[in-house]
């Protein structure tokens, strides 16, 4: 390997990473992006990659939008930091609340704000356990989420994800929580485009949790409408619809993960849209503000909101809260992104590229080692057989690959790789991304 640069090494010396190998990193350093325009980055030599997973599923309108900056920069010169603690609030909370409840899916009253996808998903699980309890029934303490879920990487998001190596290393996390099955089979669902037609029985399971643990304990499930991070693992035709079923049986929540699929990634403004499914509460995060300031919340259905307005008027009901809710700024980008998203019809646009998408990627079928290629809306998952004894490594090779020797940004969750351009890519952009994913599968074959 060449001499790593300054900057590199001042990296490798001061900076902790998340999700890298340390003593591969250590050696080989850092790609250092410099700067982006549309769906491209470039890194400190100039050199251009296309952006095949929107930054971390986040950067839909790409990089460079002129109008997302200027708001950004007028929101900070007008007013810098404000907070919605003990009754405060400004302007452009009010304002993002009002769009959120405009175009989301579910008769909402309320938006939570935080600033990410984890604080997302622990502030809904707070939630659901708070509101049971104010209504009476404490007892429903139990969480339920479901296997190769993914969640953020709080202490309630790990908890109720399903991903092991998420989870090995610290301990036993909180108790009393239980997992639906996985919803993937490649035996059933292989090559499939769009949702699969086997898999609804699946939720069936959570008559079996509900009978194992009685539904007085159980206050939520939370599941991803897609499972992004696992590896692209779309929902199955009615399964979300027989959660909901059931869920509204036995008087449990259901908490609609939609980090990734909302704003877009799906044709529609969140997924519940697409399945014709009411959640209880709805996270998001990444595609709201573009990934140009740290923002996430959770959209909570008035029913909730509603059962906390009960006690003495000087004592907080919710104590639950960040420093950085609503920061102006992130609020400011997050209406500009909204706005270009509905001028521009980009949820709309998502929605016609998605067969000309999965068409594309289904191309790859025939390269070496491809096992199965899953597409649904703007993202697909591509796995690779792994290497004997040594699963991962050939994802590990294909990232390399893909950096280095291809210029393409992708994702890879052990050997499977993960495509979720910006939903302004153009039909040539996403043919030029499928060539360089070939390119990568041969050269790690």
């Amino acid at each position: 390997m060449p001499p790593l640069s300054n900057l590199a090494t001042r990296d490798v010396e001061t900076l902790l990473h998340p999700y890298v190998n340390l003593a591969s990193f250590r050696d080989n350093g850092p790609l250092i992006i410099e700067r982006g325009q549309g769906v491209y980055v470039y890194d400190t030599d100039g050199k251009g990659y296309i952006e095949g997973m929107a930054g971390l599923w986040c950067t839909a309108l790409g990089y460079g939008n002129e109008e997302l900056v200027e708001a950004a920069a007028t929101q900070m010169r007008k007013l810098s930091f404000a907070h919605l603690f003990s009754g405060r609030s400004h302007d452009p909370a009010i304002e993002l609340a009002d769009k959120l409840k405009e175009i989301a899916p579910v008769p909402i009253s309320k938006t939570f704000f935080c600033n990410s996808g984890s604080e997302a998903v622990d502030t809904a699980l707070k939630i659901a356990l708070a509101y049971h309890n104010v209504r009476g029934e404490g007892a429903r303490t139990r969480l339920i989420g479901r296997e190769r879920g993914y969640h953020g990487v709080g202490f309630g998001g790990i908890s109720v994800g399903g991903i092991v190596t998420n989870r090995k290393m610290f301990g036993t996390l909180l108790t009393g929580v239980d997992h639906l099955p996985a919803t993937y089979s490649r035996e059933h669902q292989a090559f499939t485009k769009g949702e699969p037609d086997w898999g609804a029985h699946l939720a069936d399971e959570l008559e079996r949790i509900v009978a194992l643990h009685d539904a007085s304990t159980i206050a939520a499930v939370i599941v991803e409408p897609m499972a992004g991070s696992t590896g692209v693992l779309p929902a199955p035709k009615g399964y979300l619809k027989r959660l909901r079923e059931i869920t509204q049986k036995h008087g449990i929540l259901l908490i609609f993960d939609e980090v990734i699929t909302g704003y877009g990634r799906l044709g529609y403004a969140f997924a519940a849209e697409r399945y014709g499914v009411l959640p209880d509460m709805i996270t998001f995060a990444k595609g709201i503000t573009n990934g140009a300031a740290p923002m996430g919340g959770v959209v909570v259905r008035d029913t909730i909101h509603d059962a906390f307005m009960s006690g003495p008027e000087h004592v907080v009901e919710l104590t639950h809260g960040y420093t950085y809710s609503a920061h102006p700024l992130a609020c400011a980008a997050a209406l500009a992104t909204l706005d270009i998203y509905r001028d521009e019809k980009l949820f709309e646009r998502a929605k016609s590229l998605e067969s000309k998408f999965a068409d594309a990627a289904m191309t790859l079928k025939g390269e070496p080692n491809v096992l199965d290629i899953r597409t649904v809306g703007l993202t697909a998952g591509i796995d690779l057989a792994s290497r004997p004894d040594l699963p991962g490594k050939r994802g590990f090779d294909a990232l390399n690959s893909s950096f280095h020797d291809n210029d393409l940004m992708l994702r890879v969750a052990g050997d499977t790789l993960a495509l979720t351009p910006p939903l302004i890519v153009s039909e040539d952009e996403i043919g030029e991304i499928v060539e360089k994913v070939a390119k990568v599968i041969r050269a790690v074959a």
